[in-house]
């Protein structure tokens, strides 16, 4: 799940807004990644990539992205490829029915019946629930409140409060000011304002208080070294 539009993220709401339950099929799968590795699966989605030749996908929808990273080499690595395995012999076996002891000719011939699920080249993802939610959230703050907001704030200096993802930055005429209200706990003040505001769309209450923090930037730096360009200043 890229975006909160995705099919994937859609369902996975529904399952933990209480709406809809995970794919019998892949109960027991879920269960056994929940035992084994000590993390919560809230979904199982099971697609198939479109391309040149079609791949079967099966993406393990953690709620934490704490859990993603178990299954990742490094916080923005590559997913694990001896947990991909394992897991994709797995749903073999629990979900398909197959065993180590399955010959070849069986193989073939369960093949040839179209089985509900295709698994050949299966490939096994990794994702989590919580990121996407959070950012949803952000997103879902009406632009209106957020002016209000900054009017309230009544800082003469505040030229736009920008946000992205799940984050938000305040962003300030010059360097300067930046520097000027990062100090004396003016950003944590500004960040508590926020928070209020967006605890109103945080449905799943994944944003904490206590962690919970701004950015502080600056116009002139987003004029010189971003050219004035959102979409340089996003990526």
């Amino acid at each position: 799940m890229t975006m909160s539009s995705d099919k994937d993220y859609k369902e996975t709401k529904l399952i933990k807004q209480g709406k809809q339950k995970i794919e019998p099929d892949f109960v027991g799968l879920a269960d056994w990644i929940n035992n084994t590795y000590k993390v919560i699966v809230i979904n199982i989605f099971y697609d198939t990539i479109q391309g040149i030749k079609n791949r079967p996908r099966l993406s393990i929808i953690f709620e934490y992205h704490q859990d993603e990273l178990k299954f990742r080499d490094g916080g923005v690595g590559n997913f694990d490829a001896g947990k991909q395995k394992i897991i994709a012999r797995k749903f073999r076996v629990l979900v398909n029915g197959e065993n180590n002891r399955t010959s070849f000719f069986q193989k073939l011939f369960r093949k040839a019946t179209n089985l509900k699920y295709d698994i050949d080249n299966l490939l096994v993802v990794f994702t989590s629930f919580e990121p996407m939610a959070k950012e949803e959230a952000n997103s879902s703050i009406p632009e209106s409140e957020v002016e209000i907001l900054r009017n309230e704030i009544g800082l003469k200096n505040l030229w736009v409060i920008y946000r992205h993802y799940s984050f938000a930055t305040f962003f300030f005429h010059t360097d300067k000011q930046v520097d000027e209200y990062s100090k004396n706990g003016i950003i944590e003040s500004l960040a508590k304002k926020y928070f209020s505001l967006l605890k109103k769309y945080d449905e799943f209450g994944y944003f904490k208080e206590d962690t919970y923090s701004i950015m502080l930037d600056s116009k002139e730096n987003f004029d010189e070294k971003f050219k004035s360009n959102w979409f340089y200043y996003s990526r």
